[in-house]
């Protein structure tokens, strides 16, 4: 039995999907009051809070590997509750950014935290440093549904964003089988697109003549400080104003784990078409 974190999101749910798919029994984890619409299909749902042992507590019976996101607060503890409940191995949800060692960052910080509670465990662990999600562009469904024009910030920055599905598959193989024990995995996807590119192939799939506007980096924090933390948006900026984060790097990892090459964001583009439009 696999227990999943976070598994109604992006990430969390394609680790559902995956190991739905392998034929393993699942408790995918979920906030209370979560609408169970939103849980995966052949997945079993388990109420609680990550940051809270107690009620996490309640739902280890026979689970011998975890599913884990970053940052919360009381991980420690939950940790802890896990290996004493006969937890064998954890897979972590981390960051492109943690590889940096640098606590200064925000965003970097807490994944690096994170990393350490988890090797600080005792349990048997690998880690998922992925690039950018490919759904991130699903920010711009506001922009796509008022008109052809997308404008965006860093337009220079190439990203080899990453399809959820393949984070998914990763994290799946290194839940059910041996050999990943105390390995850091950063994965990318197998193209490195900037923004203008990721438009010109939207529109391609769409059928629609998509025009891409770069973004100020002024107008970029600007528009951040409206819905993040300024620690955050700091962050950000550091990584792709500033340059402090290169995810332009092609990787091998998700083929040479899973023996399948990396989704395309054309791929992902159109398996999200009628979302996009």
């Amino acid at each position: 039995m696999v227990l999943v974190s976070g598994a109604t999101g992006n990430a969390g749910g394609a680790v559902v999907r995956a190991l739905v798919a392998a034929g393993q029994p699942v408790k995918a984890l979920v906030r209370p009051g979560t609408d169970p619409s939103r849980v995966p299909e052949g997945a079993q749902a388990a109420e609680a809070d990550l940051g809270d042992p107690d009620s996490v507590a309640a739902h280890l019976d026979g689970v011998d590997a975890v599913f884990l996101l970053s940052g919360y607060e009381g991980l420690t503890g939950t940790l802890a509750t896990m290996r004493d409940a006969g937890v064998a191995r954890v897979v972590l949800l981390s960051s492109s950014a943690a590889p940096s060692g640098d606590t200064t960052n925000a965003v970097a910080r807490y994944h690096i935290e994170s990393e350490q509670a988890v090797r600080d465990s005792g349990l048997a662990w690998t880690f998922l440093q992925p690039n950018s999600f490919m759904t991130n562009t699903l920010d711009w469904v506001p922009q796509l549904q008022s008109g052809d024009v997308i404008r965006a910030p860093f337009a220079d920055v190439a990203v080899a964003t990453i399809h959820p599905g393949d984070i998914g598959a990763v994290a799946a193989t290194a839940l059910t089988t041996g050999g990943h024990e105390g390995k850091a995995y950063r994965l990318s996807g197998p193209e490195s697109l900037t923004p203008g590119d990721r438009v010109a192939i939207l529109a391609r799939v769409l059928g629609r003549d998509l025009t891409f506007q770069p973004q100020s980096d002024e107008e970029a924090r600007a528009e951040m400080s409206d819905s993040m933390p300024a620690p955050y948006v700091d962050a950000f900026m550091s990584f792709f104003a500033d340059g402090k984060l290169d995810e332009s790097e092609v990787l091998p990892t998700v083929e040479q784990v899973t023996g399948h090459p990396p989704r395309t964001f054309e791929q992902w583009a159109t398996e999200h078409a009628d979302a996009l439009r």
